[in-house]
């Protein structure tokens, strides 16, 4: 005869075994190859619940890309290659100087700095979409778009309308889209696009059941480019700027025109070609001169070990004398980032922190937060720009090196996502940077310690327990 409670003591037995075991398995895996922080948030969600955890684990606690997608990227080595090479003869050389950080994020990314190009900065959000739209009219021979977010909105429409117009006038198109940032709007957006005539694509497609690789590495890059002489880099995605209940999100883009967008063409066709194995141009193009600026495009990503964007910016903020100001509306620094700014401080750098004081993601913020008394005890100035949503990704350092791009200051930019950032080196960029940045500041409160300090012991404690899972968000 079936005796259940037998059964449910077998049953209890084998749980509690094989927790323990996933417990001290885990216990051997989880600190290789991680930092601290992540291996030890990983440890207490996998102590308290060792199934869950272990089932969350394999979803997302790997940090790699696909195999196939490496195999790939090592295929396009050569076009890369050539693309920089070709970026490189055109010079001119850098502005007055010491060459250390072009030389530098050209490692690290794999293009160098190059002259011969024309910026503008545009951070009202509707401009951005109406001079993008008046790009696409123009177009005599491709456009290639790069969105985290493609919504079927107003915005989104009015972009698939001016694609299709350029689709009729014999413009080759292509549009890549990240599933998960454009998850409401996925199947609309691709179904217009398509019956548009435009050649559309996920990037990154989202498959639980591929456990060799991450399902939240996402595509994060934002890039629009039109017949490979004029390119849009930044913050900015192709959606409505309320598209969030109440929030309204502010931006900013930087429009290039010249031999740098032969970069951010070589970045959309490494893309294309790891989706499709499809190479949409076999010889680097590189656009006649159209002005005096100087700037390097750094991609940055799984396919870059040496982590692109957070290996410059620390190494920067090592190298500061007078001044770095950060604006990102997403901040959860690790070790190496909070130590490089609190010893710039105590170098006597002044180091300002620019973040929005809306949010859009709860959780997110109230890790943000932990972190808030630690920098103010350093020294570092915090500043809450308020209204809207400062969406904004920029960095300056002593008025001498800018940098405009997609990649929040946060792990997941970090050490997750596809990035691209846009290095600014000639004074008249870089001091456009900072006006903004100060504009910015000007409108911000700053944060005071004693008064931050006020806030409820509840609060606290939700910092708390969020700092405790920030690696893993």
């Amino acid at each position: 005869m079936f005796d259940l409670s037998n059964a449910m003591a077998v049953l209890g037995s084998v749980l509690v075994t094989g927790g323990w075991l996933i417990r001290v398995v885990m216990l051997g895996i989880l600190p290789l190859k991680r930092s601290p922080q992540a291996a030890t948030s990983w440890l207490l969600l996998i102590f308290l619940w060792p199934v869950p955890g272990l089932i969350l684990f394999l979803a997302i606690g790997r940090v790699r890309g696909s195999r196939s997608r490496h195999e790939r990227i090592l295929k396009l080595a050569p076009f890369l290659a050539e693309t920089a090479a070709a970026i490189a003869q055109v010079g001119p050389p850098m502005p007055d100087g010491p060459h250390d950080v072009p030389d530098l994020a050209a490692r690290l990314g794999g293009f160098p700095a190059v002259g011969g190009n024309a910026l503008e900065f545009l951070d009202e959000y509707d401009g951005v979409i109406e001079r993008l739209i008046a790009d696409i009219d123009s177009a005599r021979d491709h456009v290639r778009i790069m969105a985290y977010i493609f919504a079927h909105d107003d915005t989104g429409s009015r972009v698939t309308a001016a694609l299709a117009r350029a689709v009729q006038r014999g413009v080759v198109c292509h549009v890549l889209i990240d599933p998960v940032g454009s998850h409401r709007w996925r199947r609309q957006t691709l179904a217009a696009l398509v019956q548009a005539g435009v050649n559309a694509q996920e990037t990154l497609p989202v498959s639980f059941l591929n456990l060799r690789r991450r399902s939240d590495m996402r595509n994060h890059r934002k890039l629009f480019i039109i017949d490979g002489v004029i390119g849009y880099a930044g913050s900015q995605n192709l959606v409505n700027k309320t598209f969030r209940p109440g929030i309204t999100n502010q931006e900013m883009v930087v429009r290039t025109a010249g031999p740098l967008v032969a970069a951010m063409t070589a970045v959309f066709v490494a893309d294309w070609y790891c989706e499709t194995e499809v190479l949409l141009q076999p010889l680097p193009c590189i656009a006649p001169r159209r002005g005096d600026m100087t700037a390097l495009l750094l991609p940055s990503g799984a396919e870059y070990p040496l982590r692109g964007f957070e290996t410059m910016l620390i190494w920067l903020i090592h190298s500061a004398r007078e001044r770095v100001i950060l604006t990102t509306p997403y901040f959860i620094p690790d070790e190496a980032l909070q130590n490089a700014m609190q010893i710039a401080i105590a170098r006597g750098v002044e180091v300002i922190l620019i973040v929005s004081a809306v949010t859009d993601q709860p959780l997110v913020r109230l890790a943000q937060c932990s972190y808030y008394d630690d920098l103010l005890c350093a020294g570092v100035r915090i500043m809450c720009f308020p209204e809207r949503l400062l969406h904004a990704k920029n960095v300056s350092i002593d008025g001498r090196v800018g940098i405009v791009g997609s990649s929040n200051i946060d792990i997941r930019s970090f050490q997750l996502n596809e990035e691209v950032s846009l290095l600014l080196f000639d004074p008249g960029s870089v001091g456009e940077l900072v006006a903004r940045q100060e504009q910015a500041i000007a409108a911000s409160e700053q944060l005071d310690l004693a008064t931050w300090r006020q806030r409820s012991k509840l609060r606290q404690l939700g910092e708390g327990v969020a700092r405790l899972v920030s690696p893993l968000l």
